[in-house]
């Protein structure tokens, strides 16, 4: 199949970015979509030209480094799928594919395709851990937990950290990732000794890094690729408001 993919191309931080247009011919519909861009890479460098630069680790949907926007969707408008498990079998043979960074005032681009996105580290950092000492494994009866509780919190744990519910919302929010943080801890006992006192602190962290206010649009839940419910988004504003108290 043939695919035209419209990459965005920036050398740095500070320079000017433009869309330019790259033709690959012999895209097989059972590669991914990072896949594809190694092709693009290597034709390039066979040319003589810079490669694209994209972020990329796991490519099993695990690490979250790999967001692109794709037709102006997150990940590319899959459900529950991360840019690298997105496979061209999705696209129709002579499409034209526009592809993106994160586009957000806490995301700058560095270049290409690859942004910061240390913001949302700086918001784990904030409270996003525990101070109980962990040490070997302990019996798993030990801290009596109900199941629907610690399936309920294994969900919002599944955050990836790739930070498409920020692309994706229109005020470039990230409550979505934080609310998952705060609410997988706030479900769980090892979490109550710093419960108010996290949300605080990483709430105001994520205002500090200049991310927008949540104003229930959605679009997070839609992009997320482990499917994350804003339904953390309530637990969160919850448990700031008691966190007042």
């Amino acid at each position: 199949m043939q695919l035209h993919l419209k990459v965005w191309r920036q050398p740095n931080p500070d320079g000017p970015g433009q869309f330019q247009t790259y033709t690959l011919a012999e895209a097989h519909p059972d590669m991914s979509f990072l896949e594809l861009l190694d092709v693009l890479n290597e034709q390039l460098i066979h040319q003589g030209e810079d490669p694209i630069e994209f972020d990329h680790d796991c490519r099993e949907g695990i690490c979250g480094s790999c967001g692109l926007m794709i037709n102006g969707q997150a990940h590319g408008g899959q459900t529950e799928t991360a840019t690298c498990q997105l496979y061209l079998r999705h696209f129709q043979d002579g499409q034209t594919l526009t592809v993106e960074p994160w586009r957000a005032k806490a995301f700058p681009v560095l270049k290409d395709l690859v942004v910061d996105r240390t913001a949302l580290d700086r918001i784990m950092v904030a409270g996003g851990y525990i101070s109980a000492k962990t040490g070997s494994a302990p019996e798993a009866n030990a801290i009596p937990i109900p199941k629907a509780k610690a399936d309920k919190a294994f969900d919002y744990a599944a955050c990836i950290g790739c930070g498409a519910c920020v692309a994706a919302c229109p005020n470039a929010s990230a409550a979505l990732f934080t609310a998952a943080k705060v609410a997988h801890l706030s479900l769980l006992p090892q979490g109550h000794p710093e419960r108010k006192a996290r949300v605080l602190a990483m709430t105001d962290q994520m205002a500090t890094e200049g991310f927008g206010d949540c104003s229930n649009h959605g679009e997070c839940q839609a992009v997320c690729p482990k499917g994350i419910s804003i339904d953390a988004i309530a637990r969160l504003r919850r448990e700031y408001w008691m966190a007042q108290f």
